[in-house]
């Protein structure tokens, strides 16, 4: 019998908005969109990027979460896409390039903390943010997170489908049996010749799902 996992991005994916970029917007302390622009341009990994941006927020971890609890939407469908895949026996897992801290809170708001969560680990400083991205190893990374974890799952045996909206995911995209895509993930894979489902919300991805044998 073939185990099949799904692998599911969060920031602009599970979240309406990128919950990082609406934090960097609000705390940073200096400006921390040339990082971004560094990073789109190839010239620094993602895991430089969020290590040196997150280090420009001094907020306390309540300040933060405050400010998610009223400002984070996540789409429709999500606990209804968790509920299929325990009833058709397909793990759930939560790959993300954001950080734990947030993640876990808006999925306990939402009765999920069960949900397995890969996600940059968050040390509170107030000289900022220190955050480490460990792979399966335990040795810290700073690049190719997403697409390291998805070789383990594969490694595993699972057939891997992927949820996703950016250009991060489409490492983890390429090597997985089904794509669902938003946003610049559907750009990166018209451009890659990788066929893809779009969706809008998690309904779009369990009727998809549906229709995988």
């Amino acid at each position: 019998m073939t185990k099949t996992l799904i692998q599911c991005d969060f920031d602009g994916t599970i979240s309406e908005e990128d919950v990082s970029f609406m934090i960097l917007d609000k705390f940073a302390t200096q400006p921390w969109r040339p990082l971004l622009t560094q990073y789109q341009e190839g010239k620094i990994s993602v895991g430089q990027f969020n290590t040196t941006a997150f280090s420009l927020v001094t907020a306390d971890r309540q300040t933060l979460l405050d400010f998610v609890r009223q400002s984070a939407r996540i789409r429709p469908g999500l606990a209804e896409l968790v509920e299929y895949c325990r009833e058709k026996h397909i793990e759930f897992v939560i790959t993300s390039n954001g950080l734990d801290f947030y993640i876990e809170f808006i999925l306990n708001g939402l009765g999920m903390n069960g949900t397995r969560i890969i996600a940059a680990k968050t040390e509170f400083n107030s000289n900022g943010l220190k955050v480490h991205y460990i792979g399966p190893d335990g040795q810290e990374l700073m690049d190719k997170f997403k697409e390291t974890y998805t070789r383990l799952f594969l490694s595993e045996g699972y057939r891997v489908i992927y949820i996703g909206n950016g250009v991060s995911d489409f490492p983890s995209a390429r090597l997985s049996y089904r794509v669902f895509a938003d946003q610049d993930l559907i750009d990166c894979c018209n451009k890659g010749n990788l066929k893809c489902i779009p969706f809008i919300d998690m309904h779009d991805v369990i009727t998809g799902l549906r229709d995988i044998a």
